[in-house]
C-alpha cells in the first residue's frame, strides 16, 4: 500500500493551533485539501485526545467507516489545512458547527445527549 501523501508535509507545518491535542480527521481534508464544513467535540476519553471530530461533508458513511481514509492527527493538522477552525478550537465538549450555505459558521449545537463510542 501506498504511503499517505498530506496536503501540507510534516515540515511545512505552522504552529497555529499546538497544544490541542489529538484529533479524528478524514482523508477529504488532510490528504485531499477539501475545506473543514463541520466540526464537533464529544468528551474526551483518552488522555490526549481533543475529542474534536473534523469533517468536509463529503464523505460517505462507509468512506467514514474505513480506517484507511481517516486518521487520528493533532489537531494543529487540521489548523494548517483549515484556519478558519481556529476561534472554535477552545469550545466546550458537546458543541458543534457547521458552515452555512452563505459560508459563515454556525453553531448547531442541540444537546449534551451525545454518546461517545471508541
Amino acid at each position: 500500500m501506498a504511503e499517505k501523501k498530506f496536503l501540507i508535509p510534516a515540515e511545512k507545518l505552522r504552529p497555529l493551533a499546538e497544544g490541542h491535542g489529538l484529533c479524528m480527521a478524514p482523508d477529504t481534508i488532510v490528504v485531499m485539501g477539501l475545506p473543514v464544513r463541520s466540526m464537533y467535540r464529544v468528551m474526551p476519553t483518552r488522555r490526549q485526545d481533543s475529542g474534536w471530530r473534523f469533517f468536509a461533508g463529503t464523505e460517505t458513511k462507509s468512506y467514514l467507516e474505513n480506517p484507511l481514509y481517516n486518521g487520528i492527527y493533532d489537531v494543529n493538522v487540521v489548523a494548517n489545512c483549515c484556519p478558519e477552525i481556529i476561534p472554535f478550537l477552545d469550545s466546550p465538549p458537546y458543541s458543534a458547527y457547521e458552515v452555512s450555505p452563505d459560508g459563515h459558521w454556525v453553531d448547531v449545537s442541540l444537546s449534551t445527549d451525545w454518546t461517545v463510542v471508541f
